[in-house]
């Protein structure tokens, strides 16, 4: 019988804890790849409580159990989980160490799968639970896969080629790259967990995790450049076999334990961030001296070749036909009160599919009407989903995934009649000219993205306000939409990436915002490249931005007196970027908008 509540599924989940006498759990958002999007199989933590964000955690006791969640999802795990069964606890402020030692009792075995958990967060929890008395017991397998009747297969989808004239490089050169770097840090091996990084250094892709093209697999890669493919037979064709030629050995995916204690006496590197306990306890059982670093994929990945910077710009002239043909749409339609936010979502996909090539959303649209858009991770369902209210503020964060390249791009439009109001334009303007202070900065080389932060926020701290998200990420070239090392945000809290340097090739969001909680959301996004840039008499080298997203700002939202001069001449000097590029792509009435939209402040 399946069980169809969340009531049930947590006192089955509870029965298999006796059985396996532990006496909690903890159930996490993530994959044995530590991925940011997981497939259906491994969505234990939606299926268990409801829960539909993108980072979260349960912990289940026999007698209680707590949601772990952070400032973004604080509204929406009310809104699904239900508070009878689960306590809700916000992170940072409160831990599931701390939680664990308070609640479970001396003497307490609270499960977790080393599949789903870092060795990083094993040892932060543990020393979160301090003299408790309380321990963490890995489990021999996962008690949820016990009870999850109905649980889905992992994908069987064939992993693909990813041809030259997109990746820009072959993979035996990166093999190549990634040897050297082995052996300049005396590693024999690196194990390749991350889905992205294998993506990367193979060049495949697949479709085994929405809006991320990636096959699900693992990689031994060794230091005189040969490697170990772990996949799925029937995920592998033939020419798939011819493209990866001799130097990669194809095993079962079934094998990557067994090939992990084949490296006894090797020094093996694992990636704190994306290696689950799992392998390092696996391969320290069979010998080998694990070290800790980086994944030698991760900075290569990041550093996008001419190849990869030119497909990202052709990926970016199509999206932008599509968004703008949208925006178009919607100033129409909007006025009406008869377009909600899941038709808005559909159309603006359908636009996509329209120009071409689209393989897949790079994320789930962030189609926000009224007080929605001042969520900024907000995602839209068939319970949310509200009509668009006429005469207020409508924000859309989307993007697409194309096989030269992965778009982000966030745009806050006025749907009419009428007009904004003063605090509207005051608060959009101070977002725009925070983003202009991000895509015109010049910096000197070594300059981390926290150090450029501040500049996107200083207009709003003037004005008493500021947003609560970081103000850049990276981005992938056709793989994940969130991609590191870099990003631009605040350095509090030893933040991932806040401390990378940024360095010519890198792709990032830039995106500062504002919301006013249950009125209104402003964000504006563009992605822009690294790139060095000449300056006479320079002392060393000097970096800047160049921009890559081109649609149109919506005009009615910005209040010209606020603006400097150079401010000024940004904005009609991108709008004639966007009309130069996205002309020839539009007709008829798309055009005559755009020409009106890209006119001069």
């Amino acid at each position: 019988m399946l069980m169809h509540t969340h009531e049930a599924r947590l006192d089955a989940l509870r029965k298999e804890l006796k059985r396996q006498e532990l006496d909690g759990f903890v159930v996490p958002i993530s994959d044995e790849h530590v991925s940011e999007y997981v497939g259906a199989y491994a969505q234990r933590l939606a299926w268990l409580t409801g829960f539909g964000g993108s980072a979260g955690s349960a912990v289940v006791l026999a007698d209680k159990a707590a949601m772990f969640v952070d400032g973004r999802y604080t509204v929406q795990v009310r809104e699904q989980v239900d508070g009878n069964l689960f306590n809700y606890c916000s992170i940072p402020k409160e831990t599931i160490g701390g939680w664990l030692a308070a609640n479970a009792g001396e003497g307490a075995r609270i499960g977790y799968d080393p599949w789903l958990h870092t060795r990083k967060w094993v040892d932060a929890v543990e020393k979160q639970l301090g003299k408790s008395g309380v321990t963490l017991v890995p489990a021999a397998s996962n008690p949820i896969d016990a009870v999850w009747q109905d649980r889905p297969e992992p994908s069987d989808a064939v992993a693909v080629v990813h041809t030259q004239d997109h990746a820009g490089r072959s993979s035996a050169e990166k093999r190549a790259e990634i040897a050297d770097a082995l052996k300049a840090a005396g590693n024999d091996a690196a194990v390749v967990s991350a889905l992205d990084s294998i993506a990367w250094l193979l060049n495949i892709r697949g479709s085994d995790v929405d809006h991320t093209p990636v096959a699900l697999s693992y990689v031994i890669a060794r230091d005189d450049g040969t490697a170990d493919l772990f996949i799925a037979p029937e995920k592998v064709t033939p020419e798939l076999a011819q493209h990866l030629g001799n130097a990669v050995t194809i095993r079962e995916r079934d094998a990557f334990s067994e090939a992990l204690s084949e490296l006894s006496g090797k020094r093996v590197s694992v990636d704190p961030d994306y290696g689950v306990a799992a392998i390092a306890q696996l391969l320290e059982e069979a010998g080998a001296q694990v070290s800790f670093n980086r994944c030698p994929t991760i900075l290569p990945k990041a550093i996008k070749n001419p190849v990869e910077q030119q497909g990202h710009r052709d990926a970016q002239a199509r999206d932008g036909a599509a968004v703008t043909r949208f925006l178009r749409w919607l100033s129409r339609e909007g006025p009406s009160g008869m377009v909600d936010e899941l038709t808005a979502a559909a159309k603006l996909r359908a636009f996509r599919e329209e120009h071409g090539d689209l393989r897949d959303l790079s994320f789930d649209t962030i189609s926000a009407a009224g007080p929605h858009a001042a969520l900024p991770h907000y995602r839209v369902d068939e319970d949310s989903n509200i009509p668009i209210p006429p005469s207020s503020i409508y924000l859309v964060d989307s993007g697409g995934q194309y096989p030269d390249g992965t778009t982000d791009i966030t745009r806050t439009v006025w749907i009419g009649p009428g007009e904004p109001t003063k605090e509207m334009t005051d608060r959009n303007t101070r977002v725009l000219k925070g983003h202009i202070a991000i895509a015109q900065a010049v910096f000197p080389s070594g300059t981390a993205g926290s150090q450029l932060d501040s500049f996107a926020r200083q207009f709003l701290w003037s004005a008493g306000v500021d947003f609560a998200h970081g103000t850049g990420h990276g981005v992938g070239s056709f793989l994940s939409v969130h991609e590191g090392p870099q990003r631009i945000s605040k350095a509090a809290g030893g933040q991932a990436g806040t401390d990378q340097e940024l360095m010519a090739g890198m792709i990032l969001s830039n995106e500062p915002g504002y919301y006013k909680q249950g009125h209104f959301g402003i964000r504006i996004e563009n992605l822009i490249l690294t790139e060095k840039r000449e300056i006479e008499g320079a002392e060393g080298d000097y970096f800047g931005f160049e921009t890559l997203t081109f649609v149109p700002l919506d005009r009615r939202l910005i209040d010209r007196d606020l603006l400097t001069p150079t401010e000024i001449a940004w904005v009609d000097s991108y709008h004639a970027e966007v009309r130069k590029l996205l002309a020839p792509r539009l007709s008829g009435e798309d055009l005559a908008w755009l020409e009106q939209e890209c006119a001069p402040l």
